[in-house]
C-alpha cells in the first residue's frame, strides 16, 4: 500500500480531531469531505444536519478558536489601541473571519488614546442582514464614557466590498454621535479573511449629513448591489480619497 500523501494525512487528522471534539461520526465527516470543503463543517455546521449536542460542540469550538485569535492579536498589541485602519481591521478579523453562516455587527468603544474600553456584539442576524439598534449603541457608548467608536460587521459571502446600505448606516451613526462629540472613526467590513475600511476607501462622512434618527436600521447587506471597486483597498492612506487624520486626533 502506498503511503498517504501529506494532504491526506492532514485531512485524516482534521476529521479525527473534529470527531473527538464534537462527536460528529467519522464516516459522516468523510462523506461530507468528498464533495465539500471540510472547513464548512465549522463555518456552516447546519449543512451537516447535526444533532443539538453536536451543534453545541461546534459552537463551543468556534468560540474557542475566536478567543485564540483575539489573544494572538492582543499579544502583538499590548496597548490594545486601534490607531489605524489596519490595526482595527486586524482586531475585527480575529472576531469575524470565517463567520459565514450569519451576519454579526460589532462596535469597539475607545478612550481618548484610541485604546479599547470594551467591544460588544450589538446585533446578530441571518445570512443577509443584522438589524442595528442605534439607541443600544448610544447607550453603550455613554456607559463606557467613550471618546470614539469603530463599527464592524461581516459579509457572509466572503466579499468585503461595502454596500450602499453599509455607507448609509455609517452616515446615520455619524449623525447620532457627532452632536455628542463622539467620533465614528471607521466602519470595517470583513469578508472571509479580507477586509474593507470605509475610512481608507474615503467613504466615511466628515460631518453629519442628516438629523439624528434613532429608529432601528435594517442592516441588509445587499452585497450584489454594491458598486464600489475592490481596487481602492490597496491604496495607501496618502492615495485614499479622504484623509485618515481623524484617527490621529
Amino acid at each position: 500500500m502506498l503511503p498517504a500523501s501529506l494532504d491526506e494525512q492532514v485531512t485524516a487528522h482534521f476529521v479525527e480531531s473534529l470527531h473527538r471534539l464534537t462527536g460528529i461520526p467519522i464516516k459522516k465527516l468523510q462523506r461530507y469531505g468528498t464533495q465539500n470543503n471540510l472547513l464548512n463543517a465549522l463555518e456552516h455546521p447546519h449543512s451537516l444536519e447535526l444533532t443539538t449536542a453536536q451543534l453545541l460542540k461546534v459552537e463551543q469550538l468556534n468560540a474557542f478558536l475566536q478567543s485564540h485569535r483575539v489573544l494572538q492579536w492582543e499579544e502583538g498589541n499590548t496597548k490594545r489601541a486601534l490607531s489605524t485602519p489596519e490595526q482595527a481591521s486586524g482586531y475585527f478579523l480575529a472576531y469575524l473571519s470565517g463567520l459565514k453562516d450569519r451576519e454579526r455587527f460589532m462596535v469597539a468603544f475607545l478612550d481618548q488614546k484610541n485604546q479599547i474600553i470594551e467591544t460588544r456584539v450589538m446585533s446578530e442576524g441571518g445570512l443577509a442582514e443584522a438589524p442595528v439598534y442605534p439607541r443600544n449603541i448610544l447607550k453603550a457608548a455613554l456607559n463606557c464614557d467613550s471618546s470614539s467608536i469603530i463599527m464592524a460587521h461581516n459579509h457572509p459571502s466572503g466579499i468585503p466590498t461595502p454596500s450602499p446600505e453599509d455607507v448609509l448606516l455609517t452616515e446615520r451613526m455619524v449623525a447620532i454621535f457627532e452632536p455628542l462629540n463622539i467620533r465614528v472613526l471607521d466602519h470595517i467590513v470583513i469578508g472571509g479573511t479580507t477586509f474593507a475600511s470605509l475610512a481608507e476607501l474615503g467613504q466615511m462622512p466628515k460631518t453629519a449629513q442628516h438629523s439624528p434618527n434613532y429608529e432601528p436600521i435594517n442592516g441588509k447587506a445587499s452585497e450584489a448591489a454594491a458598486t464600489y471597486s475592490i481596487t481602492p483597498l490597496f491604496l495607501s492612506y496618502a492615495e485614499a480619497e479622504c484623509s485618515t487624520d481623524e484617527w490621529e486626533r
